[in-house]
Parts: structure tokens; C-alpha cells; sequence
């Protein structure tokens, strides 16, 4: 089962990434799902949907838990039942997911495309990245405020955050692998550690 990476963070946190090149049923094997899980997967229509969802069941497994050990809450956000800090990202071939017994963590991982620059007033003040020439280095940066954005977004873990309005990335430099962030909501700030890295087509960004 290819386990693509480990990153240990600190002795409480670490990241767990898989490149799924199994089939759905080679992912099958070694895992139970609820049937809850059961159900979910089969009514979904893209077979790399299914088999993204059974390699975080896999990566789970790898830290020692189990599909009945993961629930979602109202709003989405993925928790296990022994309070331990979660976060999960799936995107075409990857998977991973963040995992921390003293402190809240968020993750994406994202393909970098094109479409990232067209879409990029959404999300970020495009001004600040105007002075970016090459077309290749705009959309990994911007692939990474996104991915940025995304994380502190899962950590927050509610729907009414807005990427444009309430979430900003600190700038940085490619020659770093981290950056900070804060979410500025109601009149509260909050900062977090954010960390990139590019795998392959794919941009991994988690935050603490």
C-alpha cells in the first residue's frame, strides 16, 4: 500500500500521505466500514471519489484508528471520538490527512492548474501578486495561499468564514517551506503556523 510520506511535525503532530494507485477493490481490503461509510461510498458516482475515501480510511489505520472511530460534525468537519485533532484533503491521486493530540490542525492538498489565476480575485488581493512574471511561480504561490486559506478554513471548522474578508496569509518566499496566518472573525484574531510543499502536480498545505 503506498504510504507516499510521513511528516513528523513534533511528538503530539504529524501528516500521513497517500498516492492511491490501488484499485477500489485492492483499497477495499484491510478495512471495515460502518455502514454509514458503507452506504456513503456507493452512492457516489466518481470512482476516484471512492477510492480517495478508502485511502483516508487506510491513512487512519496507519495511526491507529479505525473508520467507527471518525465522525462528522453539523457543519462537515471531521472529528475522532477520543477528541484527538483531525483534519483530512483528498485531490485526484492524493490523500492526507493531519493529526494532533494538542492542538487544532486543518490540511489541503490541491492540484496546481491554470484555473487558479482566473479564480484568484475570489480568494486572495491578486494586486499583491502582480509582480510575479512567471506564470509557473503565480500559480504555486496562489496555490498555496489557497490551500492556506483552505486549512485554516477546516480549523475553524464553520461555514461562515469568507477566504476574501476574514482569512489572510502572511507573504513568503519559495526558498521557505512556511508561512503564518490569521483569521480575523468578530472582532478576534487568531494566528496559526502554516507549512507548504509541492508533491509531484500537487501543493500540500497544512496549518497549526
Amino acid at each position: 500500500m503506498p504510504l507516499y510520506k510521513t511528516i513528523n511535525i513534533n511528538k503530539h503532530s504529524k501528516v500521513l500521505i497517500w498516492k492511491i494507485e490501488e484499485s477500489f477493490e485492492e483499497l477495499s481490503q484491510g478495512i471495515e466500514l460502518t455502514t454509514q461509510s458503507t452506504d456513503r461510498v456507493s452512492q457516489m458516482k466518481s470512482e476516484i471519489h471512492q477510492r480517495g475515501f478508502l485511502s483516508v480510511r487506510h491513512l487512519l489505520k496507519e495511526v491507529g484508528y479505525s473508520d467507527s472511530d471518525l465522525f462528522y460534525d453539523e457543519f462537515g468537519k471531521p472529528h475522532l471520538k477520543d477528541g484527538t485533532n483531525l483534519s483530512i484533503t483528498h485531490s485526484f491521486i492524493f490523500s492526507a490527512l493531519i493529526i494532533s493530540k494538542d492542538t487544532k490542525v486543518g490540511i489541503d492538498i490541491e492540484k496546481r492548474r491554470d484555473k487558479i489565476v482566473k479564480i484568484a480575485h475570489k480568494f486572495t488581493p491578486i494586486e499583491e501578486y502582480k509582480s510575479i512574471a512567471n506564470h509557473d511561480a503565480l500559480v504555486s504561490k496562489l496555490t498555496i495561499v489557497w490551500g492556506a486559506k483552505e486549512s485554516l478554513y477546516k480549523i475553524y471548522g464553520k461555514k461562515k468564514l469568507l477566504f476574501l474578508d476574514h482569512i489572510y496569509i502572511e507573504d513568503f518566499s519559495f526558498d521557505t517551506d512556511t508561512t503564518s496566518g490569521k483569521i480575523l472573525y468578530e472582532g478576534t484574531t487568531t494566528e496559526y503556523n502554516v507549512h507548504f510543499e509541492e508533491i509531484e502536480d500537487f501543493t500540500c498545505v497544512y496549518a497549526l
